[in-house]
């Protein structure tokens, strides 16, 4: 609805889809032409929506991206810092790989990719692209790197034990290969992401100096 209703306005659209569009199978960081192949019905919704928004509107910007998490709402890093209250060893996946996203870091790309959307009609523009974090790691090295900075920050050691995607079952099957080229966003919009690790330290840095309620 969206989707066509912009194009009515003659406006582009900028859509969020997701690494889980792609089944994980492939050796390398995925590319926008690589065959997609979802593997839950979580991706295999998100792969719909990406064709809905293509089909009612061409003027449009799909932007995949991966692992995402925010000093906002509920996602991996916070639930890290959170467990890490009552628990002295974690056990995380070591099995999947993938780019830590900042959802801050998305937004200023997305404010980017907007302005040229709107100022450029260029076909070159429009379709699908990655957006994610600069570099790569797995589930248990980005815990891992949560808690050197709580250490740092707090004294609070938290150790992490690798374990398995088999011994950790979720309601969604994640791809074992979430990592995403970025190149083409950085070739035809100029926009490159940070280094997961700065953008990381960045959030996590943020929540430990929030002031805590108090009941």
């Amino acid at each position: 609805a969206i989707a066509a209703a912009t194009a009515e306005l003659s406006l582009p659209i900028i859509h969020l889809s997701t690494d889980y569009v792609f089944d994980g199978d492939k050796s390398g960081p995925y590319i926008e032409s690589d065959p997609v192949g979802p593997v839950s019905v979580y991706g295999r919704s998100k792969l719909e929506g990406e064709h809905a928004v293509a089909a009612a509107n061409e003027n449009h910007a799909i932007l995949r991206t991966a692992w995402v998490y925010s000093t906002c709402g509920h996602n991996f890093l916070k639930t890290m810092l959170r467990l890490a209250q009552t628990r002295e060893e974690l056990s995380v996946v070591s099995d999947q790989l993938g780019c830590p996203t900042s959802a801050n870091d998305i937004a200023e790309a997305i404010v980017k990719i907007a302005a040229r959307l709107l100022s450029d009609s260029s076909p070159d523009l429009r379709g699908v692209f990655h957006l994610a974090g600069s570099g790569e790691t797995n589930w248990a090295e980005f815990a891992r790197y949560i808690f050197s900075i709580l250490e740092e920050k707090t004294g609070r050691r938290v150790t992490v034990k690798d374990i398995a995607t088999a011994d950790y079952p979720t309601a969604a099957k994640r791809p074992a290969n979430s990592r995403l080229c970025c190149d083409k966003l950085k070739r035809l919009y100029g926009v490159s992401m940070p280094e997961w690790q700065g953008s990381t330290q960045a959030a996590v840095t943020k929540l430990l100096e929030e002031p805590k309620e108090t009941t």
